[in-house]
C-alpha cells in the first residue's frame, strides 16, 4: 500500500470528515434550523433573512478564483484552520445581531468563512497532497459530511427552543472553536506530514481554446444541473402540498434526502476505482432525469415521492464527490485550485438565486413550469458531458 493510499484511509481523513461535517451543521444549515425563531423574535420579513445566506453565495462567488489560487500555492490547511475561525467570528457577531444591516454583513463574513474552510478548498487539499487517490479520501469526508443537516437541524431548533436563538448560536461557534479549528488543523497538518511532496503532473497539452472549451463546459454542466436540484429541493416542501399530500409527509420527505445522499456515497465507495469518474458522473446526471420524471408522476402516489427523494438524493449525493476529481481529469491536476474556483462561481451565483427561480415558476406557469426547467437543464448538463468526453 503506498503512502497516499493509506493516508487515503486513514484517521487524519476522518479528522477532515469530522470538522467538515460540524462545518457544515455550525455553518451552512444555521439558516434552516433558526430561522422560525430568528422570524419570530426580530420580526423580520422572511425576504430580509433570506437576504443573509444569498449574499453569502454571492460573496463567496467573488472570492472563489482568489481563494483558488492560494490552494494552488500549497495554503489549504491554512485556509481550513482560518476560514473556520471566521466563522467562529461570524456565528458569535450573529448571536448580537440587531439590525437588518448588521445581519448582511455577518452574512458576508460566514460566506467567506464557508468558502475556506469548507468543501472546494479540502478537495484542492486532497488533490494535490493524495493525487489519484484523493477520489477514496474525498468519498470518505462527504460520506460523513452528509450527516450535517441531521445533526444540525434539530440541534439548533432545540437548543432555540430551551435556552434562545442566541444561546444556540454561541453553541454553535463553541463548536467550530473547539472542535472544528482543530480537526481541520491536525488533519492537514498530519497529511502534510505523511504525504510525499507534492508532486502535481503539469496537464496534458492542449491549446487554450481547448482548455476554455472544457472549463467552460464543466461550468454549465455543473451550474445547470445544481439549479436543476436546488430550485426544487429548496420548495419540496410546499410542491408536494400543493400536490395533496400532508405536511408531515412533505417534511419527512426532505429529511430523507440527506440519508439518501450518504447512501449514493457509500455506493460509490464501495465501487472504487472500477467506474471511471466520466462515466459515473454521467450514471447520476441520468439519475437526476429519472428522478424528476418520478416527481412529474407523484399525484399518482406516495411510491412516486419515495423514488424521487432517494434516486435525487443518491444521485446529488455521489456528484459532490465526482465534481472535483471530475475536473482534475479534464483539465489535469495542475492549477486545480484555480480552474475549481473558475468554475465554481456560476455556480455559486445560479445556487443562491435558485429559490426565487423555483419560486416564481410555482407562482406563475406552475408546477409543470418547473418540471420541464429541471428536464430541460439535466439534459443540457448531459450533453455538455458527452461533449467533453467527445
Amino acid at each position: 500500500m503506498t503512502p497516499t493510499e493509506a493516508l487515503s484511509r486513514g484517521p487524519a481523513v476522518w479528522a477532515l470528515a469530522a470538522g467538515q461535517m460540524l462545518g457544515f451543521a455550525c455553518q451552512f444549515f444555521v439558516f434552516a434550523g433558526l430561522v422560525l425563531f430568528w422570524h419570530q423574535d426580530l420580526g423580520w420579513a422572511k425576504s430580509t433573512l433570506a437576504l443573509g445566506p444569498m449574499l453569502a453565495l454571492l460573496v463567496g462567488a467573488a472570492f472563489a478564483p482568489l481563494i483558488g489560487r492560494i490552494v494552488d500555492r500549497g495554503r489549504g490547511p491554512e485556509l481550513m484552520v482560518g476560514g473556520a475561525m471566521v466563522g467562529v467570528v461570524g456565528l458569535f457577531l450573529m448571536s448580537q445581531v440587531q439590525t437588518p444591516l448588521q445581519w448582511a454583513l455577518i452574512w458576508m463574513l460566514l460566506g467567506i468563512g464557508q468558502l475556506a474552510s469548507q468543501y472546494e478548498v479540502c478537495f484542492g487539499f486532497l488533490i494535490r497532497r493524495l493525487g489519484p487517490d484523493a477520489r477514496r479520501a474525498i468519498i470518505r469526508v462527504t460520506l460523513v459530511a452528509g450527516f450535517a443537516s441531521t445533526v444540525s437541524i434539530p440541534a439548533y431548533s432545540a437548543l432555540a427552543e430551551g435556552f434562545g436563538w442566541r444561546v444556540s448560536l454561541l453553541t454553535g461557534a463553541a463548536v467550530m472553536a473547539f472542535a472544528v479549528v482543530p480537526l481541520n488543523w491536525w488533519g492537514t497538518r498530519a497529511i502534510r506530514a505523511g504525504a510525499p511532496p507534492p508532486v502535481v503532473q503539469p496537464s496534458a497539452p492542449m491549446g487554450a481554446g481547448t482548455r476554455s472549451r472544457r472549463l467552460w463546459l464543466l461550468a454549465v454542466m455543473f451550474s445547470f444541473s445544481g439549479l436543476s436540484h436546488w430550485m426544487i429541493a429548496h420548495l419540496l416542501i410546499p410542491v408536494l402540498v400543493e400536490r395533496g399530500y400532508p405536511h408531515e409527509l412533505a417534511v419527512f420527505a426532505v429529511a430523507v434526502m440527506g440519508p439518501a445522499q450518504v447512501a449514493g456515497r457509500f455506493a460509490l465507495m464501495q465501487a472504487e476505482t472500477r467506474i471511471s469518474n466520466a462515466r459515473a458522473t454521467l450514471f447520476t446526471l441520468s439519475a437526476m432525469v429519472l428522478a424528476t420524471c418520478f416527481l412529474a408522476l407523484s399525484g399518482a402516489g406516495v411510491g412516486m415521492v419515495i423514488a424521487y427523494v432517494l434516486i435525487q438524493g443518491s444521485a446529488v449525493g455521489i456528484t459532490t464527490i465526482l465534481r472535483p476529481v471530475l475536473i482534475a481529469d479534464m483539465l489535469g491536476a495542475e492549477n486545480y485550485g484555480s480552474n475549481a474556483g473558475r468554475i465554481q462561481v456560476p455556480s455559486m451565483i445560479i445556487n443562491a438565486f435558485a429559490p426565487m427561480i423555483g419560486a416564481l415558476l410555482l407562482e406563475g406557469p406552475g408546477f409543470w413550469a418547473l418540471i420541464g426547467l429541471s428536464l430541460t437543464l439535466s439534459l443540457t448538463s448531459i450533453a455538455a458531458l458527452r461533449a467533453l468526453r467527445g
